[in-house]
This record gives C-alpha cells, sequence and structure tokens, in this order.
C-alpha cells in the first residue's frame, strides 16, 4: 500500500513550509500533496511557488507530486486561479470543488478527486470516473462498510475502479464556512484578518462548556479536536481496496508518524490501540475510538 502526504491545511509561512517539505522529500512516500486547499488569502505561496516547489521535490524524490486546489470558492478571482491551477500543464491535479473537475474534464486530463467532493456512491462514482477521475479520496466521514459498498457497486456499473486513498491520519476536515472562524476569534473582519491564522500552526481548540474538545478551527475550515488515526485498523483498510494511505501534515513529528505507517506496511504488526480517534470508520460518532465504542 502506499502512502501519501496530503496538503497543509494550516497557514505556515514560507520558510516552514520550504523547512517541511525539504524534511519530506527524504521520507518513505509515494504521494505528496501541495497547494492552498483552505483560504486564497493566505499568500506565503502562490502558485507559480507552488510549482517551482513541486520541481524541487521532484529532484529529490521518486514520489509523484500533486497540486491540490482550492476547496471553497467563492470569488471570480478564486475560480480563475483554480482556473490556473488546472492549466499548469505539468502537474495531476487533486479537485477539491466541481469547478475544477469541469476544467479538468473540458481539456480531458486526469485528475484526484478530493475529499470535500462529496462522492458516496458507486453511481457518483461512475460519473467521475467518466469525467477523468484516476483516484478517489473519500470523505472522511465515511466508514470502510461504505467505502467497499461504494466499490462493489461502481464495479456492478461495470466502470474501472480509479485508486482508493483513504484518509488514515491528522485532523479531520469536516465543513467549510464564508465566515473565517479565526479571524472572528480574534475580533477582527474576514477582508482585514491580518492573517492571523498564521498565529495557529494547528488551530485553535473549541471547547465545550465542560471543557472537552470538540473541534478545530481553521480559518474557514471546521476540523476535528481530535486526530484521526487509523494505523490500528490497518487489516481493514486493505480488506476494503485501499491503495493509499493519506497523511495530514501535523506541525511537529510527521517523520514519526510516516515511520510509523512504513512500518506496518511493510510487515511490522499493527498497533491493538492508537492515540486518537476512528469512530467514523467504524461507522459509528467520528471522536469516538473503537475501543470506547466497544468495537475491538
Amino acid at each position: 500500500m502506499k502512502l501519501s502526504l496530503g496538503p497543509v491545511l494550516f497557514y505556515w509561512d514560507r520558510q516552514k513550509l520550504h523547512d517541511f517539505y525539504a524534511d519530506m522529500a527524504s521520507q518513505p512516500l509515494d504521494v505528496i500533496y501541495l497547494g492552498e486547499t483552505v483560504c486564497s488569502k493566505r499568500r506565503s505561496m502562490g502558485l507559480d511557488d507552488w510549482i517551482g516547489l513541486a520541481r524541487e521535490l521532484a529532484q529529490q524524490t521518486k514520489a509523484q507530486i500533486v497540486l491540490s486546489s482550492l476547496t471553497l470558492v467563492e470569488a471570480a478571482s478564486e475560480l480563475s486561479g483554480v482556473r490556473r491551477l488546472c492549466e499548469n500543464g505539468e502537474l495531476l491535479v487533486e479537485a477539491n470543488d466541481m469547478g475544477a473537475v469541469q476544467y479538468l474534464s473540458e481539456r480531458r486530463l486526469s485528475f484526484v478527486g478530493g475529499p470535500a467532493l462529496n462522492l458516496y456512491n458507486g453511481h457518483a462514482l461512475a460519473e467521475l470516473v467518466s469525467s477523468g477521475m484516476c483516484r478517489w479520496v473519500p470523505p472522511v466521514e465515511m466508514s470502510g462498510a461504505l467505502v467497499r459498498g461504494a466499490r462493489k457497486q461502481l464495479a456492478e456499473l461495470e466502470v474501472g475502479l480509479p485508486e482508493i486513498e483513504i484518509f488514515a491520519y491528522g485532523h479531520l476536515p469536516l465543513a467549510y464556512s464564508a465566515r473565517c472562524f479565526t479571524a472572528r476569534a480574534e475580533n477582527r473582519p474576514k477582508d482585514d484578518c491580518q492573517f492571523c491564522c498564521k498565529h495557529y500552526p494547528e488551530g485553535i481548540p473549541l471547547l465545550s462548556q465542560e471543557g472537552e474538545a470538540l473541534f478545530t478551527l481553521n480559518g474557514i475550515q471546521t476540523l476535528s479536536a481530535a486526530t484521526s488515526n487509523l494505523l490500528a485498523d490497518y487489516p481493514t483498510l486493505k480488506a476494503c481496496g485501499a491503495d493509499l494511505l493519506r497523511l495530514s501534515p501535523r506541525a511537529e513529528g510527521m517523520g514519526a508518524v510516516i515511520a510509523a505507517f512504513d512500518a506496518v506496511r511493510q510487515g511490522a504488526q499493527p498497533p491493538l490501540a492508537v492515540e486518537g480517534c476512528n469512530g467514523y470508520w467504524h461507522g459509528r460518532p467520528g471522536m469516538l475510538r473503537a475501543e470506547e465504542a466497544g468495537l475491538c
């Protein structure tokens, strides 16, 4: 099974991004996703910068480099940026918005269907496969059983199966909004946010009145509070037909995360339990661990 590194979801400055990817170039990764998927106002790296970084990484690693598109397109300028990304002429694109799917389909270009496309069944998958989708990243709330069901339904439709890439580690991207929660937390208007996301390299924890961590706020994006970790579920990941496991970047400790997943795919015994949540994979509330849900 292959390992992929998802796009960085948080706002890191240019130097931190370059340092991070310089480290990732030496890791046992098969696919590396680059690009801004959350907010077009985050301008530490523009499209030309991402393509330049992609060229550098291509010389340093054998991993496939993929450009990820913006997830929530709210303005004509953002749509223009998505078009430019789709017309980059060099790199495979991960489409996180149907506008990107349309641009890529019109140009008969293969693409990755990102988790924000909300593809839940074989009929929807068949439409996107016919449009050029070569890899599918299921929505993060899909269980292993639902992934197997969608895969079976697609096979029954006699449509070629795309690669399946499961979001296996990281804060789960749950929702997007036109409102910027990080700016609001600092009493700033969205149009004058002063790029305050840079103060929170792994987002802002959102607690309940009882002090329990519920979500992580990241600009316009709402993430899970707990880190999803499917390492202990490796056997069921294989059984559902997963071809790749996506590891979402964290500000610290990614080398150790990659090493743990790499060891298991090389034959090491999966752990019986891990820190983090995996409820969605078992068809239960996402914030649960399988042990808590009585599924292990």
